[in-house]
């Protein structure tokens, strides 16, 4: 059965930081590419970051560059976003997806919440 399972998000205040991390089962995690999106309430949804299978590359949102850095351990099968100097405009439900070819998939969300 695959499952992606983000952990890791909360409620901080502006200027902290948060690592967010997706577990992967029921798949060959290695051969996808991972990426975690965000979607705020009336926004629409935004790439944030995505690694290629072996985390040899990597691609930010420029909103996100600087700050947000996308990693992988293939060994535990997870991603992770480290998320530092977050601002408010960072709240949103992130999520990781897993692609490979036409192969799709994600996670259920986990919140961020950016607030004084």
């Amino acid at each position: 059965q695959v499952q992606l399972v983000e952990s890791g998000g909360g409620l901080v205040q502006p200027g902290e930081s948060l690592l967010l991390s997706c577990a992967a089962t029921g798949f060959t995690f290695s051969n996808y590419v991972m990426s975690w999106y965000r979607q705020a309430p009336g926004k629409e949804r935004e790439l944030v970051a995505s690694i290629t299978s072996r985390g040899g590359s990597t691609n930010y949102a420029d909103s996100v560059k600087g700050r947000f850095t996308i990693s992988r351990d293939n060994a535990k099968n997870t991603v992770y976003l480290q998320m530092n100097s977050l601002q408010p405009e960072d709240a949103a439900v992130y999520y990781c997806t897993a692609r490979y070819i036409r192969t799709e998939y994600w996670g259920q969300g986990t919140q961020v919440t950016v607030s004084s």
